[in-house]
């Protein structure tokens, strides 16, 4: 039985935390679609180009989540400090298909912290 979108979540926030870019990447579809402050990323390696933006942008980060799951779609608020840079305005849309992310849209700006 596919894992709930939920659950995906939980295992994805996990291993952000974490830093863990192989179990980051595990949850994301073959054919994964993501669009990333404006520029289309495609499958696993697309994922992994984001995940390693991101991991740079704010190293070691302590997270603030807020989400709302409708159904297989998930919104998300966040919010990141770490590396001696912030994120106060990330925003990310995820639509989750047979238990993995299958679209994911990701917005933010990295600022002194």
């Amino acid at each position: 039985m596919a894992r709930t979108a939920e659950e995906v979540f939980q295992h994805h926030g996990q291993s952000l935390g974490a830093e863990d870019l192989e179990e980051i990447l595990s949850d994301y579809a073959d054919d994964a679609i993501l669009i990333a402050q404006g520029k289309v990323y495609r499958g696993k390696d697309g994922a992994r180009e984001v995940f390693v933006q991101l991991l740079s942008d704010v190293p070691q980060a302590q997270w603030e989540l807020d989400t709302v799951f409708a159904d297989d779609v998930l919104y998300l608020e966040w919010k990141a400090t770490g590396g001696g840079r912030r994120v106060d305005d990330g925003i990310d849309t995820f639509i989750f298909t047979d238990g993995m992310i299958r679209v994911q849209t990701v917005a933010y700006h990295v600022r002194p912290a």
